[in-house]
Order: structure tokens, then C-alpha cells, then sequence
């Protein structure tokens, strides 16, 4: 029994779409077996800590020695949920660090495209998320990382909101945002943002629903309400304090690497999106414009919480790609005047599919290219990596300390779950400068190792420190 025609017209282009969004994704993993970004390698190494202490409760040696619990580790949740599958699963980390972006972005996508579907944009709208870059300076869908796994709930959430109204449909939206607490707030606080319009537009039609939405937002950022109370000062002191300029991240710069056709049938998409009116599209086209203008009055006046720009940028891509998707989806109605009458019929019917497919053509084949060609830092090869392995498995609580290369730091501490001296996370700092220079004169200065109680030495430089034993090829013991 074959499908209905209108059946395949509607899930058929999502198949080669789906692939797409999994390539992309996959782009900065392609050709290299570890994780890459250095956020990546912190919530392996956060992850593996919870799991061995097993509490939400640890103490972590990547910055010193600080114990973190729930209220100083806002993305517990997140470290709980991967370690806890890596546990079931029985999948390497290396494995779940390279294939699962990909595997996240799919659903991602299939969850725009479930929201949009009943507009009649939804092939349309997951076809721009699938473009969603990702870059070091403001993550996105290639790394394992919370709000890459956020991205992900924010057009569920909107697709409950929008269509449901019933009782299993709000307990939905308030588990997810429970969820979304738990593994990533800043993502949590974005989808109460989003939204805004919708629950303010359906006030006097719709009150019952706007208010029962309101609470399965709100309710989860009210139950820890005693911890929040004591965020509230120090998080409104941080609105008012200057942040630096983020050099890395601008939005015109943001918005040309997403690409400009897209921009553009987003600008359109809104448009119609009024033209055509109703709650949930007027809720869409404002809540972007929303959070465009939000983010636009940070780097311009440079006031805020940065965690919140840094990655509010994916948000608003999110948006830009549903309401691009409105676009495309307009333009491929799109029809010549009739006075025209010069043209066939059967062309002068399928002008705006025509151009609808040369936008198609032409965007993917700006995007692709440049998605491959953009550059992702390594921080360890194959030789770091089998050391690294060798120290976890053969070097015990004896040496419990190590110093190396601080951009290799990171790795080394995910991998061994040993402390380290330093690492470097964004900037070298004064203690990095002085690993540099002790690994560059041979790692001879004994004294500096006794002092910080450093037991291992990581070094791919010559080593001519008689009080160093050589155990492994580039790893060396005190005596």
C-alpha cells in the first residue's frame, strides 16, 4: 500500500534535509576522532567527575580545587544526562563527542519542522536550521554542548504552546523547562522570552491558555525560588556593570557566515507573517524582532549578562530560520502579473517555484563550501591521546598532579580525571607563561614541582631533569 501523494509531497524533501543537517553538524568532527572545543572537554571532564563521586556534588581540579553542587554548577543537568548515557550505552566518549552533535541537530531540525508543518512552511524551516553555523566563538549545533542540546526544546516548547491545550500538553512544557534549568538556563530564560508575545496576544482572546502556559513556564524558576532569591542582587548588579566588547562576535558578521539569502527571506518571512496575521505568527515575527533588538542594544551599549549574548545569538538563528522558512514558502507562491500573458500558462503557474528552487540552489552552494572551510582548533592529536589514555589507566592516585602544554590541560584532566597545574580556557594567563617556560628549559626546575605537588610531567620537548623518570614516551614520574 503506497503512501497518499500528499504524504510524500509534505515528509519527502525532510529525508535528504535531515542528512544535511547531520553533515553540517558533523563538519567539525570530519577527519578528527576527539572532542574539539574546549567547553567540549570541560563537561566530559565535569561529567566523569559527577559519575565517580556520585553526587551532584564534586570537586573539580580544573581551576584549583573547588567543589561544585547545584547552585555553583548551573549545567549539572546536562553533565548528569550525558555521563548517566555514556554509562548505559557503553559508548566511548570519544564516540559520543563526535556522532551525537549530528544525531542532536536531526532531531533538532525534525522539531522545526513539526512546529512549522501546520503553517505549511515546515520542510521550509527545517531546510534553514540545517544552516546554523557553528563556530569557537559562539559554539552551535557541531559541539556537544548545553545550549546545542537547548536549540532542541525551544521549538517543542513552541509547538505545544501553539496547539495544545490540554493537560498532558502543559505538564510537557513544564517538564521541559525544568529540563532546560537543569542543563542550560540561559536557554530556559530565552524560550520564556520567546514566549512573551504569544501568551500577551492571547490575553483577552485566550486568557485561560496564556495563563496555564505562564505557569508551566514559571513554575519551574519559582520551586528553587529560596537560591534564585539570592541570585537576584548579584544577577541585577551584572546588568548594570560594562562588559568588554566581544571582539568575536558581532551580529553582521554572525548573520553574513548564517548567510544572506537567509537573512533576507527572514526579513520577508516577517512581513508575511504580519500580512497573514494570527497568534502564532505574529508570535513568532515579534519574539524575533524581540530578541534581535535585545541583542543588538547589548553590543551596542555593551551592558549585560554576557553567557546570555554569547549564546543568544543561537536563538535568534533558531528564529531567523522558521521565519525564513515563512519566506520561502511565500516566495514560492509567488506569481507574475497577469497582464503578461506573452508567457506559457504552465510557466507563468510555476514562476515562484522556479525561483523558490534557484534560491535552494544558490544558497547551498555559498553555505556548504563555507561551512567545510571554516576553521576548528584541535587541541590533541593521536600521540596526546594514547599518553593521556596510558596515564588514566596506568599511573594511579600516587600522582595525583600534572603539568603540560596548558592548551593540552584541559584534554588531559577530561581524559585522566587528574588535576593539573593550569590550562587555558580562553587567554594565557601568568601561570601558563611560566608552564611554557619550564617545559622549554627542560622541565629542570625541581623546586617548582615539589612546591605545587606535581607528580606527572607532560612533555613532547627534550626533558633533562635527572629527578625525572621517564615511564612512557613523553611522560615522565618524580623519583
Amino acid at each position: 500500500m503506497h503512501p497518499p501523494e500528499d504524504w510524500k509531497r509534505a515528509y519527502l524533501p525532510l529525508v535528504p534535509i535531515l542528512a544535511l543537517g547531520y553533515y553540517l553538524a558533523f563538519i567539525p568532527h570530519a577527519g578528527y576522532p576527539y572532542a574539539v572545543h574546549v567547553d567540549e572537554w570541560v563537561h566530559l571532564y565535569n561529567a566523569e567527575a559527577m559519575l565517580s563521586a556520585g553526587s551532584t556534588t564534586f570537586t573539580s581540579f580544573l581551576d584549583g580545587e573547588r567543589v561544585l553542587g547545584l547552585s555553583s554548577n548551573l549545567e549539572a543537568g546536562f553533565h548528569l544526562f550525558i555521563g548517566i548515557f555514556q554509562r548505559i550505552s557503553g559508548l566511548d566518549w570519544m564516540t559520543i563527542f563526535r556522532y551525537f552533535p549530528g544525531v542532536i541537530f536531526m532531531v533538532t531540525v525534525l522539531s522545526v519542522f513539526a512546529l512549522a508543518r501546520r503553517e505549511g512552511y515546515g520542510w521550509q524551516a527545517a531546510l534553514f536550521t540545517c544552516l546554523i553555523p557553528t563556530t569557537a566563538g559562539i559554539l552551535g549545533p557541531g559541539f556537544l554542548v548545553p545550549v546545542s542540546l537547548g536549540l532542541l526544546f525551544i521549538p517543542l516548547l513552541l509547538f505545544l504552546a501553539f496547539n495544545f491545550r490540554s493537560v498532558a500538553s502543559y505538564l510537557g512544557i513544564f517538564i521541559f523547562t525544568s529540563f532546560l534549568l537543569s542543563i542550560h538556563a540561559p536557554t530556559a530564560v530565552v524560550i520564556a522570552t520567546i514566549l512573551i508575545p504569544f501568551i500577551l496576544l492571547g490575553v483577552k482572546g485566550d486568557f485561560r491558555h496564556s495563563a496555564l502556559v505562564t505557569f508551566a513556564v514559571a513554575i519551574p524558576f519559582l520551586v528553587p525560588f529560596p537560591w534564585i532569591y539570592r541570585l537576584l542582587l548579584p544577577t541585577a548588579i551584572e546588568l548594570l556593570r560594562p562588559v568588554p566588547p566581544r571582539d568575536w562576535i558581532e551580529i553582521p558578521r554572525v548573520l553574513f557566515t548564517y548567510g544572506i539569502i537567509g537573512v533576507a527571506l527572514a526579513l520577508l518571512g516577517v512581513f508575511l507573517l504580519a500580512i497573514r496575521g494570527g497568534r502564532q505568527n505574529l508570535s513568532l515575527a515579534l519574539a524575533l524582532l524581540f530578541l534581535t533588538v535585545m541583542l543588538a542594544a547589548f553590543y551596542t551599549l555593551h551592558h549585560g549578562i554576557p553567557i546570555m549574548y554569547d549564546r543568544g545569538l543561537q536563538y535568534m538563528m533558531l528564529l531567523v530560520s522558521i521565519v525564513a522558512g515563512a519566506g520561502l514558502s511565500g516566495l514560492a507562491g509567488l506569481k507574475l502579473p497577469a497582464k503578461l500573458n506573452r508567457i506559457p500558462p504552465k510557466l507563468f503557474s510555476q514562476t515562484g517555484k522556479a525561483l523558490c528552487l534557484i534560491v535552494i540552489v544558490v544558497m547551498l552552494v555559498i553555505a556548504i563550501p563555507q561551512r567545510q572551510n571554516t576553521n576548528y582548533y584541535q587541541m590533541i592529536d593521536r600521540e596526546d591521546y594514547l599518553a593521556f589514555t596510558w596515564v588514566r589507566d596506568n599511573l594511579g592516585d600516587s600522582y595525583p598532579r600534572a603539568v603540560l602544554d596548558p592548551w593540552k590541560a584541559t584534554a588531559f584532566a577530561a581524559i585522566t580525571q587528574k588535576a593539573i597545574y593550569t590550562r587555558i580556557h580562553a587567554y594565557p594567563g601568568p601561570e601558563d607563561k611560566e608552564v611554557y617556560e619550564f617545559l622549554e628549559k627542560g622541565s629542570e626546575d625541581t623546586g617548582f614541582l615539589r612546591q605545587n605537588d606535581i607528580g606527572i610531567v607532560y612533555s613532547r620537548s627534550p626533558v633533562t631533569n635527572p629527578d625525572l623518570e621517564e615511564v612512557r614516551k613523553f611522560v615522565y614520574v618524580m623519583r
